[in-house]
């Protein structure tokens, strides 16, 4: 449907605030005129989540027989979604549903809207902020882009986007990492609007130390999937330098190279042919 927004919200173990959540959502929508619908999805909660929903009126609630993730939630919701835009937001009372019209703002122009957490107030723990830190610059380095928030889970998007990269989305919470990268990847015209972050309501699923290796294992296969020289010829030049330097130390010093200089020299070609070679075959699958 032309202009009408589906707001999924994915949700696990949130019944201290779940009802109040969505209430807010309601209201907030009414207001801006536009037609939606409201989908939360219940991945498996341990607690009333899902006893809670069901006596909350004129939402559409889907129901995980087993847990299986943020990112599974959001595409079951998606995929049960009548809109041509998508509005995702959490059901733990982190993000404040009266920034949604400051998104709906920009659809007009923009393919995705996110709402950066950089408003005024933002309580992000701080055990979370180095590894948003890493995280942030990492990308930055792969992607060439400065982007303000990488995996908000309060945004807009078209339909259409979700649906081009369906394949790419994993079950847990990378799905807003992929979608964010892959859309400036590609082309899409992505806005960036600041918004505050409430403290969590209730125990938070995410393992910092497993989800912060799992997000850079995932930043680095989606450069590698849609740029694969933006990570491979840096890997190669890093390792030629090496092996070069090291063979001139060896010429000037000993008289001699060792194997050790022409084995770095010879990784390093190695691996730029593989980059070309990567990059020869996702430029065919695209043109294909």
């Amino acid at each position: 449907m032309k202009d009408y927004i589906s707001v999924v919200i994915p949700v696990y173990n949130e019944e201290k605030c779940v009802r109040r959540t969505i209430e807010e959502i309601k209201k907030v929508m009414e207001t801006t005129g536009k037609s939606f619908e409201i989908i939360a999805v219940n991945d498996c909660s341990r607690d009333r989540s899902y006893e809670i929903l069901s006596e909350i009126s004129d939402i559409k609630v889907l129901r995980h027989p087993i847990n299986q993730g943020y990112g599974a939630s959001l595409k079951t919701g998606i995929k049960a979604s009548k809109g041509d835009w998508i509005l995702i937001i959490d059901a733990d009372g982190t993000y404040l549903p009266g920034e949604i019209p400051n998104l709906l703002k920009y659809t007009k122009t923009f393919d995705m809207v996110v709402g950066a957490r950089t408003g005024r107030y933002v309580k992000i723990p701080l055990s979370r902020r180095p590894a948003k830190f890493i995280l942030k610059k990492l990308a930055k380095i792969l992607t060439k882009y400065d982007i303000p928030d990488l995996n908000s889970g309060l945004r807009i998007f078209k339909k259409e986007i979700a649906l081009k990269y369906w394949n790419l989305f994993p079950k847990g919470f990378s799905f807003t990492t992929t979608i964010t990268i892959a859309s400036l990847y590609n082309g899409h015209y992505v806005k960036y609007i600041p918004i505050n972050y409430n403290e969590r309501i209730g125990e938070s699923s995410i393992k910092p130390v497993r989800d912060f290796v799992g997000f850079m294992i995932l930043i680095i296969k989606i450069v590698t999937y849609f740029n694969p020289l933006r990570f491979f010829i840096p890997i190669s030049l890093v390792i030629f330098i090496m092996g070069f330097f090291r063979s001139l130390r060896d010429f000037f010093l000993l008289n001699q190279i060792d194997d050790l200089s022409i084995v770095l020299i010879l990784i390093s070609v190695q691996i730029f042919l593989f980059g070309l070679l990567a990059d020869l075959v996702n430029k065919r699958m695209i043109s294909n």
